[in-house]
């Protein structure tokens, strides 16, 4: 085995690649789950590169109000029509003010689910593989001020109390089938 190199990514990828759907589930979905500011959306991204997959950000379905009890409507738009070989189409959160458009994926192939709770208890009759993306709270933060503005401060605590009780409530961490640290360089 010369000249390769066996980092914690690469290993996950083959495992990602060697893994299957759910039985009657028609698409693969890969979850990338962790706290704001933990370095999911990089690795998403990444991973989508590499899979040739579309991402569902479940920013597209949280807001500042509701960062964590959206998920009943990203269940019905996408991930039951996914697992049916139907496209999954929704519309957007705005977060600021531009309006996107409708955001349609195709079934089939691979999808990465990314976002806080992308691994939640009722996401994972759907999941082929999950990752949880652990860093620590004081980086999570100021990654979060350092992208949305020191005006942003209480929305960050707030949303990082209401990520803690769902933590705590479903330990996302002991069902992922990874886990990695996303306050470490795992790009060497």
């Amino acid at each position: 085995m010369t000249g390769v190199i066996n980092t914690p990514l690469q290993s996950m990828l083959r495992a990602i690649r060697g893994s299957q759907a759910p039985s009657g589930v028609r698409t693969r979905i890969i979850a990338v789950d962790g706290a704001g500011g933990a370095g999911k959306s990089t690795l998403a991204e990444w991973l989508a590169s590499r899979l040739r997959a579309s991402i569902i950000h479940t920013d597209d379905f949280a807001s500042w109000d509701n960062p964590v009890d959206w998920w009943p409507e990203l269940i019905e738009l996408a991930l039951k029509p996914l697992a049916a070989g139907r496209q999954a189409r929704y519309q957007p959160t705005r977060w600021g003010d531009e309006e996107q458009d409708p955001i349609v994926v195709r079934p089939g192939g691979t999808v990465v689910l990314e976002g806080v709770t992308a691994s939640r208890r009722a996401f994972r009759p759907y999941l082929t593989y999950s990752i949880w993306f652990e860093a620590d709270r004081d980086v999570r933060l100021r990654r979060g001020i350092d992208r949305d503005g020191e005006g942003a401060r209480a929305q960050w605590e707030r949303w990082m109390k209401d990520e803690d009780r769902y933590i705590a409530t479903e330990r996302p961490a002991d069902h992922a089938d990874t886990v990695l640290r996303g306050d470490q360089d795992l790009w060497l």
